[in-house]
């Protein structure tokens, strides 16, 4: 019955699960895929020549407090736990991150208490007149030049490709420092890899006898006429044709080598040098600590600017991205029949237990609304909740 089929544009995290929800609620759902597998930015796959799985689009690790998004990724796959450790590469010397007592001992080489370096950190602040006002004066306030310059100032031009003192104070202000000796990167009750990785779990939620999914299938607004309500996850500008022209991304370029034994001792090092081209080396045996792999595939990463044929992965942010952002999210929100979902759609960073529980936020509202013979919020989210993460795991 056509009241009761939704168009679901996206088979990434986002878009299979609030599929999945809507199914379970008696929905038809039919699913577009302009790739040919699942999974969108969290696609992951086995390497032909090293067995190794590998996440094609950067490190994707799952961290979460929440016991309902947790109990729900349990249904489709076996997660298993994990201990994300990063380090980074600055001066020549590799330290530990996020900035924690360890770094700070070996940095200055001093043996501090916690206490003693909260005290050294407070010191060496830069102090201003008045509030930071952007990324780079909240750096120097919360950490000072030193560590400032170290660990920040280059790989944020790396990373952004723009000057920090563009990018938003409050950015900065989401970077953990910790004065403890835990080297463990997240701090959350669950922290997991699938254990056939993200595709798999991913093909799984879409595996229901209601859904149906078209791969190497394009986003044609036109196509969203033959359905009760259409959820949307891509590039929310794509969506309106670029009417008003198009989100500042960044993209990615992944080098991928390979060799025998281990490249480092860790999945991640992150590179702060301007000097260093890539901004970080992920080696991607260290995820699944429970295969036994004797030879390694690692990955050199390199940010720049996204141009029209490329993958868009991190909102740039700058005043004028969220000047035209508003645009479209006003846009959004005066069409009906169409909710935008996940972080494309919102142009927004999202952690994937945020875009779950988003989803799953807005597979009920839509159900509700449908249900009760209402129209189904467009589910866009302000785009200046970002949450873009620099110097970080990211994900």
């Amino acid at each position: 019955m056509n009241n009761r089929r939704i168009l679901v544009i996206g088979a990434g995290l986002s878009g299979a699960t609030a599929a999945r929800v809507l199914a379970e609620r008696g929905f038809a759902i039919t699913v577009t895929e302009r790739e040919s597998h699942p999974g969108g930015h969290c696609h992951s796959y086995r390497d032909a020549e090293t067995g190794i799985m590998v996440h094609a689009h950067g490190p994707h690790i799952l961290h979460s407090d929440s016991s309902e998004v947790w109990a729900f990724l349990q249904r489709f796959a076996q997660l298993r736990p994990y201990r994300h450790t990063v380090r980074a590469v600055t001066g020549g010397r590799t330290y530990p991150l996020p900035i924690m007592l360890a770094t700070l001992r070996q940095f200055f080489g001093r043996d501090f208490t916690p206490d003693e370096a909260q005290a050294h950190l407070a010191a060496m602040a830069r102090q201003y007149p008045r509030p930071p006002a952007n990324f780079e004066e909240q750096g120097r306030a919360l950490l000072g030049d030193a560590l400032y310059e170290g660990f920040f100032d280059g790989y944020t031009r790396k990373q952004w490709g723009v000057e920090p003192c563009l990018l938003p104070a409050s950015t900065m202000r989401r970077i953990p420092v910790r004065f403890s000796d835990d080297l463990s990167y997240y701090h959350h009750s669950n922290v997991a890899i699938p254990e056939q990785g993200y595709t798999a779990m991913i093909a799984t939620m879409l595996d229901h006898p209601a859904i149906s999914v078209r791969y190497g299938a394009m986003a044609e607004p036109a196509l969203a006429a033959a359905f009760r309500h259409t959820i949307y996850t891509g590039p929310i500008d794509a969506w309106f044709g670029h009417r008003w022209g198009r989100l500042s991304y960044r993209t990615l370029d992944f080098e991928v080598l390979r060799g025998t034994g281990t490249f480092q001792d860790v999945a991640q090092v992150n590179y702060c040098d301007l000097s260093v081209p890539w901004t970080r080396i992920t080696e991607y045996k260290h995820f699944t600590p429970w295969e036994r792999q004797d030879a390694t595939l690692y990955v050199r990463e390199t940010s720049r600017a996204c141009g029209a044929a490329d993958i868009p992965y991190y909102p740039l942010r700058l005043a004028v991205d969220d000047s035209l952002a508003h645009r479209y999210l006003a846009a959004a929100h005066a069409s009906s029949g169409i909710s935008f979902v996940g972080r494309l759609a919102t142009y927004r960073y999202l952690d994937m237990d945020v875009a779950v529980a988003e989803a799953l936020m807005a597979a009920r509202g839509i159900a509700e609304a449908l249900n009760g013979g209402a129209a189904p919020p467009a589910s866009v989210d302000d785009p200046g909740a970002t949450s873009a993460k620099v110097q970080s795991g990211r994900r």
